[in-house]
């Protein structure tokens, strides 16, 4: 077991683990009017933010165990950073090319999220019963605070202080050497070993099925090999799919349709707002954004103080209700005739996004047993990205009707510049 006194240096290695690897995907979320201008939707960037990231978590379980840590902390390095290169130093012409970005450090991203969601299942903080919760607790505050931290500074270098978009891209692009600094130089070492990536597959799956490995039959094993390991694998994912991934993915749709969908049709005249912060309807997104992000942060910081909800489908029913309710708001102007209650719902819906996501991996934790622990950590973590890829494809018309309607009602604000 590792000491106690390293309990600290796991959830602060977790903790930027998780702020580096989701830091880059709000900052992109943020700046998506930048990125493609008001007339496209910004479902366009959610899909190109999300859609490689879930892709890679849907096919992980069936390879990632062959890939050592290490590869995959400088792959996530060396696709990030590109990524965000791209991005920041493409024209603003060249769409095709941001979207390119974009979807670099989405992968990385979604190589990221498994890759340390499975190695929490190494550090157990020194306690007895193998529990990870501490590596998973330090690895959701700090995606929480990448929002919060990401959101904030955008806004801040932005809004505040009049850097141009282009830089700020450019200054991201930096963090993910994070990872190797807090890899190398902050992480303890692990209670017990990685998995070594063993030649042993072949012999022990080619016993169970009784096929004969000799030279004659080799193309035919590894067909019925691959067969067999297929099954296998969507076996042990089932068990998952009820109680932890439907769930998770509800809450994700629902939140994601308000932020993606919704949002951007909030909004209220500027000349009722206060003007040290909201100068232009842009920047009503943008403080939309910050508060959803801060009530991710504190929800999912709280397995730290011990709030643990186990009830994980009462989170997605209330995170729907929420969509009604700003559904109903941007058609009919109700129930917030002002803008400071409407504010307090984004915080709320950004409390339970951040408690679903945490208490359905320290489930994971505690319900599955131990051999199988590191495999749906991993196999898990495709839900938030179902969940979001969903959302987007909603929003590709969400957004375009509810504009539509307030624009049939005088106002005209989602499309010069307000849709963001």
């Amino acid at each position: 077991m590792i000491p106690l006194q390293n309990s600290t240096k796991i959830f602060t290695s977790f903790f930027i683990f998780g702020l580096l690897n989701n830091i880059l995907y709000v900052i992109i979320l943020s700046a998506a009017i930048d990125l493609v201008g008001s007339a496209t939707p910004k479902g366009v960037v959610l899909l190109a933010d999300i859609m490689p990231s879930f892709t890679f978590k849907l096919v992980a379980p069936f390879f990632i165990h062959l890939i050592p840590y290490k590869t995959r902390l400088f792959s996530l390095v060396g696709l990030s950073s590109t990524g965000m290169l791209l991005i920041s130093l493409s024209s603003q012409q060249a769409i095709v090319v941001k979207i390119f970005g974009i979807m670099l450090a989405s992968l990385s991203s979604g190589m990221g999220e498994v890759s340390f969601l499975q190695l929490t299942h190494f550090y157990t903080g020194g306690n007895a019963d193998g529990d990870s919760s501490i590596g998973i607790s330090g690895f959701s505050s700090g995606t929480g605070g990448a929002g919060l931290c990401g959101s904030f500074l955008f806004m801040l270098m932005t809004n505040m202080l009049g850097i141009p978009v282009t830089i700020v891209l450019l200054l991201f692009a930096i963090c993910p050497l994070g990872f190797l600094a807090t890899y190398y130089l902050l992480l303890p070492l692990p209670d017990h070993e990685y998995h070594e990536i063993e030649d042993t597959l072949f012999d022990e799956s080619s016993e169970e099925i009784g096929i004969d490995t000799g030279p004659v039959d080799l193309e035919s094993s590894t067909i019925a090999l691959i067969t067999q390991h297929f099954k296998t694998t969507l076996g042990k994912i089932q068990p998952l799919i009820v109680p932890f991934m439907i769930p998770l993915s509800m809450v994700y749709i629902s939140e994601y349709v308000i932020n993606q969908g919704i949002a951007p049709t909030l909004l209220y005249p500027l000349e009722d707002l206060p003007r040290w912060l909201f100068t232009s309807y842009r920047d009503i997104y943008v403080v939309y954004g910050f508060l959803y992000q801060l009530g991710v942060f504190i929800s999912r910081s709280s397995i730290s103080f011990g709030i643990r909800i186990k009830r994980l489908y009462l989170l997605s029913v209330l995170q729907f209700v929420n969509v009604i309710i700003t559904i109903i708001q941007s058609v009919y102007d109700f129930p917030f005739t002002s803008i400071w209650l409407l504010l307090i719902l984004i915080l709320y819906e950004g409390l339970l996004g951040g408690f679903s996501y945490v208490n359905t991996f320290v489930s994971v934790s505690e319900g599955v047993p131990k051999t199988k622990r590191e495999f749906s950590m991993g196999c898990v973590s495709v839900s938030d990205g179902l969940g979001i890829a969903i959302a987007g494809c909603i929003n590709l018309w969400l957004e375009k009707k509810l504009c539509g309607l307030q624009v049939d009602r005088g106002r005209d604000w989602c499309l010069n510049g307000g849709s963001v």
